[in-house]
């Protein structure tokens, strides 16, 4: 089935949402299933500076980190390959990069409930927008959650991403993908 669907894609598949919904790791897998490359705009991010996106957002601020990552993200969708993108959780916030995204890509809001996010993020310091013990950082996510849960709404196709293996939400996917690219 992925290949029959691989040849009807036309255009990237860009995975937004939370931070923790699990963009990347499925994101690989989807890659992988539709035989499609696949980039992580946070690695690719990274390769440019030299920095984290981490780091980036530290030394630079979020408005500089924002406009970095709409500039590379609009690169990558301009260069034309057929691939799957994962995103970070703010990039489909800017109105610029949304609106180029839903216009020349196929844009895959995968969403999670604040537990699982809060599950998901709590290793590390790699959130920058993500400090605190466990309880703020539920009470953050739940906040960044619904400042951007109407922007998200907008991508062309809604995933929920629960507790199950990631196998399982790709299939949702490619069932998603399979309908959309029929209409």
């Amino acid at each position: 089935m992925s290949h029959a669907l691989t040849s009807k894609i036309d255009r990237p598949i860009v995975l937004v949402g939370m931070m923790g919904a699990g963009k990347s790791t499925v994101g690989r897998r989807l890659a992988k299933r539709l035989a499609l490359p696949f980039v992580d705009s946070d690695s690719a991010i990274e390769d440019a500076s030299g920095f984290t996106p981490a780091e980036v957002f530290e030394k630079f601020g979020e408005e500089n980190f924002r406009d970095g990552e709409r500039r590379l993200i609009a690169r990558l969708v301009k260069e034309g390959t057929i691939q799957v993108i994962a995103t970070g959780g703010g990039a489909y916030i800017d109105n610029r990069t949304r609106t180029l995204l839903n216009r020349e890509t196929i844009t895959i809001w995968l969403d999670a409930d604040i537990e699982l996010l809060a599950e998901r993020t709590w290793r590390g310091a790699t959130r920058p927008l993500l400090k605190g013990d466990v309880k703020e950082r539920k009470a953050t996510l739940k906040r960044i959650a619904e400042e951007r849960g109407s922007r998200y709404q907008e991508a062309h196709l809604h995933i929920r991403s629960g507790k199950g293996a990631h196998g399982q939400v790709v299939d949702k996917i490619v069932t998603a993908l399979t309908r959309h690219l029929k209409s």
